[in-house]
């Protein structure tokens, strides 16, 4: 029996750059969100043919409201049509939005991975800069493993910039929040 080959994506979601940051978001991202943008994405710049043939494997796994990351599943035959429509995304729920690859599985034995990114923000006249480097990683068949580790120290990492942003204003509720976030990508498969 042959199994599916899919690529797995980890994006990080910026809503509107130009926005103050101690505003409130404007939307709250979600798992339906995401999809629909990258569904409209893909029906506009690749047609229904295009759409049709995205849609066999295409599914966002995870989505994470507080640190805005996204896992996306595509099929090895379609994932770069799905790249390609995430890139062209402007907008969610009519706010405006850039999309971050960070990190792209494959089924080879080594992958670079380019979760690496620099995060710059100002909060009360100081610079954060927050630095994520991740090299080579040793992939498995498969390459969930790997990729789950991946995404996790993405994540993590994430929400420690999150609490710098917020100090004080973190809730136990967000933190609780955010530790049901990393047990589903714990519990994540094929």
């Amino acid at each position: 029996m042959v199994g599916f080959k899919n690529r797995y994506m980890v994006v990080e979601v910026i809503l509107d750059p130009n926005r103050e940051l101690v505003r409130k978001d404007p939307v709250i991202i979600t798992s339906y969100n995401v999809t629909k943008a990258i569904r409209d994405s893909i029906l506009v710049n690749f047609g229904e043919c295009g759409l049709a043939s995205s849609l066999g494997s295409f599914q966002v796994k995870y989505v994470n409201d507080i640190t805005r990351m996204c896992i996306i599943r595509a099929s090895r035959d379609e994932y770069q049509k799905v790249w390609a429509a995430i890139t062209m995304v402007r907008s969610i729920a009519d706010c405006p939005v850039l999309f971050n690859l960070l990190d792209l599985s494959s089924e080879l034995n080594y992958n670079r991975s380019s979760c690496g990114w620099l995060i710059f923000f100002e909060n009360a006249q100081y610079l954060i800069h927050l630095t994520l480097e991740f090299s080579y990683c040793a992939r498995l068949k498969g390459s969930i493993k790997a990729f789950k580790e991946t995404a996790l120290k993405c994540d993590e990492s994430k929400f420690e910039q999150h609490k710098l942003l917020v100090g004080s204003n973190l809730s136990a509720q967000d933190t609780q929040k955010m530790q049901y976030y990393l047990d589903k990508i714990k519990g994540l498969e094929h």
